[in-house]
């Protein structure tokens, strides 16, 4: 994982369900990129289609909230989703996402500050966002060591087959 991310912004509202991320009908696909051409359809049929390659998902409240499936991070990370900054997550969402490596910020308000197209760069480990068109820096909640190694490590899975094949 990056430590720093830049990418072009889409921003969608508050309460953002799983099943919205991901819709339940589609459960049964197993090619990721599928997946990820699916993803926030729930929200609008062209997001997808039209998400910029390595862009950042700006959200409002509660994002990921509704059912723990994994598919929702799954789906953003192959539309090509490079992070997700959200005023706040739906707490099993934010394990789960970290878990798969999918990087989230939290950052009170910020979907109310940012406009989309803008390019964002996010900086992980200082909980740091810089609106490049503005020059704006925003300060957002830090994330853990624990969760800082999983993403660094790829992932909950990554991290644990390293650490196995060193013992």
């Amino acid at each position: 994982m990056k430590k720093q991310i830049t990418g072009e912004i889409i921003i969608v509202g508050n309460n953002i369900d799983t099943d919205q991320i991901y819709p339940g009908r589609f459960l049964a696909i197993t090619d990721p990129k599928e997946i990820g051409s699916h993803c926030l359809c729930g929200v609008d049929e062209n997001i997808a289609s039209t998400f910029p390659e390595g862009g950042i998902v700006v959200a409002g409240t509660n994002f990921g909230c509704g059912s723990s499936r994994e598919h929702a991070p799954i789906a953003l990370l192959n539309m090509g989703a490079a992070a997700v900054v959200a005023d706040s997550f739906a707490r099993i969402f934010f394990r789960n996402s970290i878990n798969l490596g999918l990087p989230l910020l939290v950052c009170k308000g910020i979907s109310k500050e940012v406009e989309a197209g803008q390019t964002l760069t996010l900086d992980i480990e200082k909980g740091q966002i810089t609106v490049k068109e503005t020059g704006k820096v925003y300060s957002c909640d830090k994330l853990g060591d624990q969760a800082m190694k999983i993403l660094e490590a790829g992932g909950i899975k990554p991290m644990m087959r390293a650490r196995f094949q060193n013992k």
